[in-house]
């Protein structure tokens, strides 16, 4: 196994191993449990995401792909300042 990034957060975390996991591989959290500790141990390089080592370079492709991707233009409201949408 190796590290292949490590998330700023469990958000993100979960979120990676949940992408690579639609593209089939597995991957796995670690430090996942020491997240509510955060008050006694360092806040950050807690967390890694490890998979195994035939899907190392893929699952970094897949990772930087989306570490570059930047956001869509936003859309211009349906309604004006203050009208509410439904």
């Amino acid at each position: 196994m190796q590290c292949i990034h490590r998330p700023w957060d469990l958000l993100e975390a979960n979120l990676l191993r949940d992408m690579l996991a639609s593209e089939g591989i597995a991957a796995y959290l670690q430090g996942e449990h020491l997240m509510g500790a955060v008050g006694e141990l360092p806040a950050g390089g807690l967390l890694a995401l490890l998979v195994e080592d035939e899907h190392t370079e893929r699952a970094r492709e897949l990772i930087a792909a989306y570490t570059a991707a930047e956001p869509l233009p936003a859309e211009e409201p349906l309604g004006g300042p203050g009208e509410l949408l439904c």
